[in-house]
């Protein structure tokens, strides 16, 4: 274990944030001087969780002082340009919740600070650091399935409703289905060439709760994303059904998990795999390591997602969300 701890900044601390503060304790390598929050009750929970850091309702506190290395960015999406602005502005290095900002504009200029800047930035696209996932990637990059052919997705769950928690993300294709949108593009490894989407406004509410998305990828890939908050709110037993099959022209890979256990199945031409283990959350373990790896070696990680990543996903799914909206919705 190194020695170098880097002193950090938590601003927002609601759901997210506390995530974010258990990992950073848990890994060594951080030092959490701040944490800033604007609601009183999340002060007083951060200072019985952290008695160590400094708690405010002031994030300049952090920008302003320079002994502060970097931070982490949990508020509101409406917040975060701004922020990350400020933030490379006095030299400090960004780990970002993502959207990166509240509109595809704003999310764009925060792309040109961020590449014209000298400190290192990156962004929670949590699937990129799941096991299950860079397994599976593993597998296909053997050549155990042959040609890559087609990617289809799924993400249905209970979830939250319209109004419980998705205002300032955008609807849930956006705030949740943007993952499945960066994850989808990260498996084809290029840009989305063509696309159709239908939905269902669930409930009366004004945007799709439920939409499927398919198309093609400039390679030829095929996509096929399915997401939605819609599974069965109000069944006694609630379940999930979160999927991705990855079809090649000799084999195929599936993972399907439950949040807790994630299954993953492997069929290639030579072995079949099957993989079993916990499902890693949020995986900010994973990103804070990376990170911290990073920044410590000088040398960025190729596995840290960049701030362009977030935009380009984020883009994609009003897109998705958009065409939807141009057919008609039952």
């Amino acid at each position: 274990m190194t020695n170098f701890r880097i002193k950090i900044g938590l601003i927002g601390f609601g759901r997210m944030g506390r995530f974010y503060l258990e990992e950073l304790q848990k890994s060594g390598r951080y030092e959490v001087a701040y944490i800033c929050d604007l609601s009183e009750a999340s002060r007083q929970l951060a200072h019985q969780l952290s008695p160590e850091s400094q708690i405010t309702d002031n994030e300049n506190v952090i920008f302003d002082d320079p002994s502060v290395q970097a931070v982490a960015l949990c508020a509101l999406a409406n917040s975060r340009k701004e922020q990350i602005e400020h933030a490379l502005n006095r030299g400090k290095h960004v780990i970002s919740e993502k959207p990166i900002a509240d509109t595809v504009d704003r999310e764009w200029q925060v792309v040109d600070i961020a590449e014209n800047s000298s400190c290192m930035t990156t962004v929670n696209l949590y699937l990129r650091n799941s096991w299950y996932h860079n397994t599976i990637r593993d597998f296909i990059r053997s050549g155990e399935i042959g040609e890559l052919a087609i990617i289809r997705v799924c993400h249905m769950t209970p979830g939250l409703a319209p109004g419980e928690g998705h205002e300032y993300e955008g609807p849930a294709f956006h705030d949740c289905g943007m993952h499945y949108v960066d994850i989808t593009r990260w498996y084809a490894g290029c840009e989305y060439k063509t696309w159709h989407a239908q939905g269902i406004n669930m409930w009366n509410y004004k945007d799709p709760w439920w939409i499927q998305c398919h198309g093609t990828f400039e390679s030829g890939v095929v996509f096929d994303i399915t997401q939605g908050f819609v599974y069965g709110q109000l069944a006694k037993d609630q379940i999930h059904n979160s999927y991705i099959d990855i079809i090649g022209t000799k084999g195929v890979c599936h993972m399907t998990h439950d949040f807790h256990t994630a299954k993953v199945s492997l069929h290639g031409v030579n072995e079949t795999l099957e993989l079993e283990k916990p499902f890693g959350g949020k995986n900010i373990d994973r990103l804070v390591t990376l990170f911290a790896e990073s920044l410590e070696s000088g040398k960025r990680s190729e596995s840290l997602p960049q701030m362009r990543d977030s935009a380009i996903a984020s883009e994609y799914a009003w897109s998705f969300l958009e065409d939807a909206h141009q057919h008609t919705l039952p």
